[in-house]
């Protein structure tokens, strides 16, 4: 185990959502690029830190974790922000929205840039399962829309939490992946999302991950791809 939190990352993938974390909870932390080019998340040296083969993991003095949503919870528990509280009342109004956006909305997401992973290389098995897909992401932008109204404050554009963090990612993910295929999204047809969003962009970990990651400002609002420092994204 360690006591120093690392993040093992590639750029524009899931890793910046807890590099975001990291940043809001103003932690120290190292990064370890996990260099997709060379499919470095299939290599011996991090299955043994993530088996799962995927990106991100954050080695912690807990040991390593991964998924995303994990790291979140474990974050905002260890350090005591990003989340309501363990027995708050709005702790399990939270939970069903963290968990929502990562076993729901974000694989769906990952089915329309991995289509082939899912259906094969028939493009009309693949242009059916986008639309498919492109359906039910539009549902649940609806749902956390009308969320947004609620005036949680763990789902506001008052305050960054673990859950809006992750909603940033996911509409930068929608205007700019798969190339080519992201004409049925337009962030203002959800304007409380938007609002969320425009707000995040104001926050120093939000500069910090352009920095880091080589992203125009506005990553969320007006997403361009990024030309990072190191390694390659999606």
């Amino acid at each position: 185990m360690t006591e120093i939190l690392r993040l093992h990352y590639a750029p524009d993938n899931a890793s910046l959502i807890v590099r975001l974390a990291l940043e809001e909870l103003g932690l120290q932390y190292e990064t370890v690029l996990v260099d997709r080019s060379t499919h470095a998340q299939n290599s011996p040296a991090y299955l043994a830190i993530n088996p799962a083969g995927l990106i991100p993991a954050l080695e912690t003095p807990d040991g390593p974790l991964f998924e995303t949503g994990a790291i979140l919870l474990w974050l905002s528990d260890r350090y005591g922000r990003l989340a309501p509280s363990v027995g708050s009342c709005d702790r399990g109004a939270f939970l069903k929205w963290l968990f929502y956006m990562s076993n729901t909305v974000h694989p769906n997401l990952r089915m329309s840039f991995y289509p082939d992973k899912y259906v094969g290389q028939d493009a009309t098995c693949q242009a059916a399962l986008r639309t498919q897909v492109q359906a039910n992401l539009g549902k649940s932008l609806s749902l956390f829309d009308d969320l947004a109204v609620e005036n949680y404050g763990w789902f506001s554009a008052q305050a960054p939490s673990s859950l809006t963090l992750y909603l940033a990612a996911i509409l930068r993910w929608m205007a700019l992946y798969p190339q080519g295929q992201t004409g049925w999204f337009t962030l203002k047809d959800w304007p409380n999302l938007s609002v969320i969003a425009h707000n995040l962009e104001t926050r120093d970990s939000v500069a910090a991950l352009c920095v880091a990651e080589g992203m125009d400002p506005a990553p969320f609002t007006r997403p361009t791809a990024p030309n990072p420092p190191e390694g390659v994204a999606l």
